[in-house]
Protein backbone atom coordinates (compact mmCIF):
# COMPACT_ATOMS: atom_id res chain seq x y z
CA UNK A 1 0.00 0.00 0.00
CA UNK A 2 1.40 3.44 -0.96
CA UNK A 3 0.71 6.72 0.69
CA UNK A 4 -0.09 9.60 -1.14
CA UNK A 5 2.24 12.45 -0.15
CA UNK A 6 0.88 15.63 1.77
CA UNK A 7 -0.20 18.54 -0.84
CA UNK A 8 2.60 21.13 -0.10
CA UNK A 9 -0.14 23.95 0.98
CA UNK A 10 -0.66 21.79 3.89
CA UNK A 11 2.30 22.50 6.01
CA UNK A 12 2.59 26.41 6.62
CA UNK A 13 5.47 27.99 5.98
CA UNK A 14 7.81 29.63 9.40
CA UNK A 15 5.13 32.46 11.12
CA UNK A 16 2.35 30.98 9.04
CA UNK A 17 0.47 31.70 5.49
CA UNK A 18 0.10 35.24 4.55
CA UNK A 19 -2.88 36.64 2.94
CA UNK A 20 -0.11 36.74 -0.40
CA UNK A 21 0.80 33.13 0.28
CA UNK A 22 -2.79 32.26 0.64
CA UNK A 23 -4.17 34.03 -2.72
CA UNK A 24 -1.28 31.89 -4.63
CA UNK A 25 -2.58 28.35 -3.08
CA UNK A 26 -3.99 25.41 -5.30
CA UNK A 27 -6.08 22.51 -4.76
CA UNK A 28 -7.71 24.12 -1.63
CA UNK A 29 -10.53 22.70 -0.27
CA UNK A 30 -13.83 24.97 -1.18
CA UNK A 31 -14.44 27.38 1.48
CA UNK A 32 -10.92 27.49 3.47
CA UNK A 33 -10.45 29.89 5.05
CA UNK A 34 -6.83 32.05 6.56
CA UNK A 35 -7.08 33.15 10.18
CA UNK A 36 -4.34 33.47 12.63
CA UNK A 37 -2.14 32.33 9.67
CA UNK A 38 -3.57 29.11 9.25
CA UNK A 39 -6.22 27.46 7.26
CA UNK A 40 -9.59 26.26 8.17
CA UNK A 41 -10.68 23.76 6.64
CA UNK A 42 -15.01 23.60 6.84
CA UNK A 43 -17.23 20.75 6.72
CA UNK A 44 -19.85 19.71 4.43
CA UNK A 45 -22.79 22.06 5.64
CA UNK A 46 -26.00 20.75 6.65
CA UNK A 47 -29.63 22.01 4.57
CA UNK A 48 -30.47 24.22 7.57
CA UNK A 49 -27.15 26.26 7.29
CA UNK A 50 -27.60 25.97 3.30
CA UNK A 51 -31.45 27.18 4.36
CA UNK A 52 -30.44 29.95 6.24
CA UNK A 53 -27.90 31.34 4.04
CA UNK A 54 -30.04 31.50 1.03
CA UNK A 55 -32.79 33.17 2.76
CA UNK A 56 -30.74 36.22 4.15
CA UNK A 57 -28.77 36.68 1.33
CA UNK A 58 -31.67 37.55 -0.73
CA UNK A 59 -33.94 39.06 1.87
CA UNK A 60 -30.63 41.61 2.80
CA UNK A 61 -30.29 41.73 -1.27
CA UNK A 62 -34.00 42.63 -1.45
CA UNK A 63 -34.86 45.07 1.56
CA UNK A 64 -30.83 46.94 1.24
CA UNK A 65 -30.87 50.78 0.09
CA UNK A 66 -29.86 50.97 -3.45
CA UNK A 67 -25.99 51.60 -2.58
CA UNK A 68 -25.79 48.14 -0.82
CA UNK A 69 -25.63 44.83 -1.71
CA UNK A 70 -25.82 40.95 0.03
CA UNK A 71 -23.99 38.51 -1.34
CA UNK A 72 -22.65 35.10 0.74
CA UNK A 73 -19.71 33.26 1.40
CA UNK A 74 -16.64 35.32 -0.11
CA UNK A 75 -13.49 35.98 1.83
CA UNK A 76 -12.78 38.96 3.43
CA UNK A 77 -9.28 40.55 3.81
CA UNK A 78 -8.90 42.03 7.70
CA UNK A 79 -4.61 41.85 7.86
CA UNK A 80 -1.97 40.65 7.27
CA UNK A 81 -2.81 36.93 8.05
CA UNK A 82 -6.49 37.25 8.14
CA UNK A 83 -8.88 36.10 5.57
CA UNK A 84 -12.20 34.95 6.89
CA UNK A 85 -14.99 33.91 4.70
CA UNK A 86 -18.52 35.20 6.14
CA UNK A 87 -21.66 33.30 5.53
CA UNK A 88 -23.26 36.32 4.44
CA UNK A 89 -22.20 40.19 3.75
CA UNK A 90 -23.01 43.09 3.34
CA UNK A 91 -20.90 45.19 0.90
CA UNK A 92 -21.20 48.76 -0.73
CA UNK A 93 -22.88 48.62 -3.77
CA UNK A 94 -19.51 49.78 -5.89
CA UNK A 95 -17.25 46.73 -4.14
CA UNK A 96 -20.13 44.02 -4.99
CA UNK A 97 -20.11 45.56 -9.04
CA UNK A 98 -15.68 45.90 -8.75
CA UNK A 99 -14.12 43.58 -10.95
CA UNK A 100 -10.84 43.13 -9.28
CA UNK A 101 -10.05 41.63 -6.58
CA UNK A 102 -13.09 39.10 -8.07
CA UNK A 103 -12.58 36.38 -5.34
CA UNK A 104 -13.01 38.58 -2.07
CA UNK A 105 -13.68 41.78 -0.19
CA UNK A 106 -11.73 44.34 1.79
CA UNK A 107 -13.24 45.09 5.46
CA UNK A 108 -14.04 48.62 4.59
CA UNK A 109 -16.21 47.33 1.87
CA UNK A 110 -18.54 45.81 4.60
CA UNK A 111 -21.52 46.86 6.58
CA UNK A 112 -22.42 43.67 8.33
CA UNK A 113 -21.08 40.61 8.38
CA UNK A 114 -23.34 37.18 9.28
CA UNK A 115 -22.34 33.78 10.42
CA UNK A 116 -24.54 30.85 10.95
CA UNK A 117 -23.33 29.06 13.42
CA UNK A 118 -22.50 24.86 12.57
CA UNK A 119 -21.40 21.98 15.06
CA UNK A 120 -17.73 23.16 13.74
CA UNK A 121 -18.00 26.60 13.22
CA UNK A 122 -19.17 27.00 17.19
CA UNK A 123 -15.85 29.00 19.12
CA UNK A 124 -15.09 30.53 15.78
CA UNK A 125 -18.72 32.07 15.19
CA UNK A 126 -18.95 33.29 18.37
CA UNK A 127 -15.50 34.07 19.98
CA UNK A 128 -12.80 34.20 17.02
CA UNK A 129 -14.75 36.10 13.77
CA UNK A 130 -16.29 39.13 16.32
CA UNK A 131 -13.07 40.05 17.31
CA UNK A 132 -11.62 40.21 13.88
CA UNK A 133 -14.28 41.61 12.11
CA UNK A 134 -14.51 43.99 14.79
CA UNK A 135 -11.02 44.95 15.45
CA UNK A 136 -11.23 45.19 11.34
CA UNK A 137 -14.08 48.36 11.64
CA UNK A 138 -17.15 46.11 10.01
CA UNK A 139 -19.49 48.12 11.81
CA UNK A 140 -22.70 45.25 12.23
CA UNK A 141 -22.35 41.60 13.16
CA UNK A 142 -25.14 38.82 13.49
CA UNK A 143 -24.76 35.28 14.72
CA UNK A 144 -27.58 32.88 13.85
CA UNK A 145 -28.08 30.00 15.73
CA UNK A 146 -30.60 26.81 15.37
CA UNK A 147 -32.94 26.87 18.03
CA UNK A 148 -32.49 23.36 19.10
CA UNK A 149 -32.86 20.50 17.08
CA UNK A 150 -36.05 22.44 15.11
CA UNK A 151 -35.79 24.58 11.62
CA UNK A 152 -36.28 27.79 13.51
CA UNK A 153 -33.10 29.96 13.87
CA UNK A 154 -32.42 32.54 16.83
CA UNK A 155 -30.17 35.71 15.91
CA UNK A 156 -27.87 37.35 18.05
CA UNK A 157 -27.22 41.27 16.88
CA UNK A 158 -24.35 43.43 17.57
CA UNK A 159 -23.15 46.67 16.95
CA UNK A 160 -19.43 47.55 16.58
CA UNK A 161 -18.53 50.38 19.83
CA UNK A 162 -16.13 52.57 17.69
CA UNK A 163 -13.83 53.55 21.12
CA UNK A 164 -14.00 50.32 22.14
CA UNK A 165 -13.40 48.29 19.04
CA UNK A 166 -15.35 45.53 19.66
CA UNK A 167 -18.99 44.51 19.76
CA UNK A 168 -21.59 45.26 21.78
CA UNK A 169 -25.05 43.39 21.86
CA UNK A 170 -28.36 45.20 20.33
CA UNK A 171 -30.54 42.42 20.50
CA UNK A 172 -31.59 38.80 20.13
CA UNK A 173 -34.76 38.01 17.95
CA UNK A 174 -36.59 34.73 17.97
CA UNK A 175 -39.47 34.78 15.29
CA UNK A 176 -38.72 37.95 13.55
CA UNK A 177 -35.52 40.04 12.76
CA UNK A 178 -36.67 43.61 12.92
CA UNK A 179 -34.60 46.57 13.11
CA UNK A 180 -33.73 49.60 11.80
CA UNK A 181 -29.57 49.40 11.56
CA UNK A 182 -27.20 48.82 9.25
CA UNK A 183 -30.69 49.98 7.51
CA UNK A 184 -34.74 48.73 8.13
CA UNK A 185 -34.84 44.87 8.17
CA UNK A 186 -37.88 42.48 8.69
CA UNK A 187 -36.90 38.98 8.11
CA UNK A 188 -39.47 36.10 9.47
CA UNK A 189 -37.09 33.85 10.74
CA UNK A 190 -40.11 30.89 10.46
CA UNK A 191 -39.69 30.90 7.28
CA UNK A 192 -36.37 29.27 6.69
CA UNK A 193 -36.58 26.68 4.25
CA UNK A 194 -40.43 27.43 2.85
CA UNK A 195 -40.45 28.01 -0.36
CA UNK A 196 -40.89 32.21 -1.51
Amino acid sequence: MTVEPFPDWLIPPAGGFTIEDFLELRGLPKHTELIDGGLVFVSPQEKWHRQVLSLFRQELDRQAPSHLRADREMAVRLGKRQMPEPDVLVVTEEAFLRRDPSTYYFAEDLVLAVEAVSPDSEERDRETKPGKYAKAGIPHYWRIERRDEDEEAVVYVYELDPVAHCYVPVGIFHDRLKIGVPFPIDIDLTSIGRRG
